[in-house]
């Protein structure tokens, strides 16, 4: 038996301005929902971004809804539903659980400010959005990040973790009507790209930035200091996520261009280590398979790795089993729909399938100039000596079927993705099919 990786587009939507973060609600009944948010450094000369006798903010951007209908074979899916002006937006996460009845939508803008959105029934059925609270982090920063402590789908003591540009965290909680600040500690030396909680112990939570250095923070015991400090990563950390399906398992993505997955019980060496060739601005595990996770590579597009053999403590590199290459820029923004789609998925002639026979591998780079979403710093990959920092890490091994795969792995996936670049300002949706391919002998 062997393996079918295929990727297929759906619908790409012009963001018109440089777009970072996509978001499918994670609540069944309003799955269809889909949020994508952008960020727009405003330059001198962007007169036309700008009201006369006005001063105008140097970051704008857009919050962006839509309805989804994957089932229609003719029609792109997505509808828009409501566009709304706003600060730059960094960062959006859903709540996984509805509040007062409703799914709310958590914003980390580029004004230092989280603001909660609520979704509420707009005209004609569709869905639409509008400002609930709001709360500011602190002067002269931006918020870089946020996580809701509801990712295992438990509602009592809500709380959201913010992360932010002088490199602090903000524990914030969600009463019947307000969002206050619980904490706020200095966290990182520098930007605090990313800040997420364990989903299996929320008094937990981990944060990452541009320092190199991977944290983690126990909320009972104050945050005076970390529980742990990890170098293990080279460059800056930018993503983190807790598996929601297997507890104590994290995975975290750097500049370096390495995605790591963790045992949280034991933060001194990874379980695995995956070169995806491209810096890891967003992990997302899947939602209902607990040894697939999803990655925005930045210069190396969007990656779905397969993590089963490193979650069964086998300490080896991620295969890659499919990839969505039709980007034109920085691979910024990706979340896994929990729409269900049809099994079939009829060929499209400009993707070819990826067969278990050729598993992606990175080979070979152009040197590269990393920027941040936030334009606040340049990053060089080379040492001292001009070697290319990344191709120091071991690239995923070529492995058989029979290796790759579990008795428990059999099974066909078929997936809705949504995925966003930057400096094309674009958002695709694309489906991805991975099934047995069998092969029968001729009588």
């Amino acid at each position: 038996m062997g393996w079918q990786s295929r990727t297929r587009t759906l619908q790409v939507f012009d963001t018109e301005l440089t777009a970072d973060t996509v978001e499918w609600c994670p609540i069944p009944q309003w799955a269809h929902v889909l949020a994508c948010g952008t960020y727009q450094q405003l330059l001198e000369g962007d007169d036309k971004q700008r009201t006369e006798g006005s001063a105008a903010p140097s970051r704008i951007g857009r919050l962006y809804l839509f309805d989804c209908n994957p089932q229609s074979s003719f029609i792109p899916p997505l509808t828009e539903s409501q566009r709304i002006d706003t600060a730059a937006i960094l960062d959006l996460k859903w709540c996984h659980v509805p509040i007062s009845e409703r799914p709310l939508l958590g914003m980390a803008t580029a004004s230092g400010e989280i603001q909660l959105y609520k979704l509420i029934e707009a005209q004609q059925g569709s869905s639409g959005l509008e400002c609930e609270l709001s709360t500011d982090l602190g002067p002269d920063r931006l918020a870089l990040s946020l996580d809701w402590s509801t990712g295992r789908g438990e509602s009592s003591d809500v709380r959201v973790v913010s992360s932010d540009s002088t490199g602090s965290l903000t524990l914030l909680s969600l009463g019947e009507a307000d969002l206050t600040a619980v904490c706020q500690w200095k966290a990182h030396e520098y930007e605090a790209w990313i800040s997420a909680f364990s989903y299996w112990d929320t008094q937990t939570v981990y944060s990452g930035g541009d320092d190199s250095k991977l944290k983690g923070w126990d909320l009972r015991m104050g945050c005076s200091s970390p529980t742990f400090t990890s170098k293990r990563h080279t460059m800056g950390v930018c993503s983190i996520h807790s598996n929601p399906h297997r507890e104590h398992i994290l995975a975290t993505g750097s500049y370096d261009e390495n995605v790591l997955l963790w045992d949280g019980r034991n933060m001194k060496q990874p379980l695995s280590e995956t070169a995806v060739g491209g810096g890891v601005w967003r992990l997302k595990w899947h939602p209902s398979q607990e040894h697939l996770l999803l990655a925005a590579c930045m210069h190396n597009d969007f990656q779905i790795l397969y993590c089963q053999k490193a979650l069964e403590g086998q300490e080896t590199p991620c295969p890659v089993l499919g990839s969505y290459i039709l980007h034109n820029s920085l691979a910024y923004g990706a979340d896994w729909s929990r729409l269900p789609v049809s099994s079939s998925a009829p060929p499209s002639p400009q993707e070819p399938p990826q067969t278990s026979s050729g598993l992606v591998e990175s080979t070979g780079h152009l040197r590269i100039q990393y920027e941040s979403p936030t334009a606040s710093f340049d990053t060089s990959l080379e040492d001292d000596s001009g070697r290319y920092i990344p191709d120091q890490c071991p690239s995923p091994e070529k492995s058989s079927v029979s290796d790759l795969f579990t008795s428990d792995a059999r099974d066909s996936v078929s997936c809705l993705i949504a995925t966003c670049s930057f400096y094309d300002h674009m958002m695709h949706v694309w489906r991805w099919d991975w099934s047995p391919e069998e092969k029968h002998e001729s009588l």
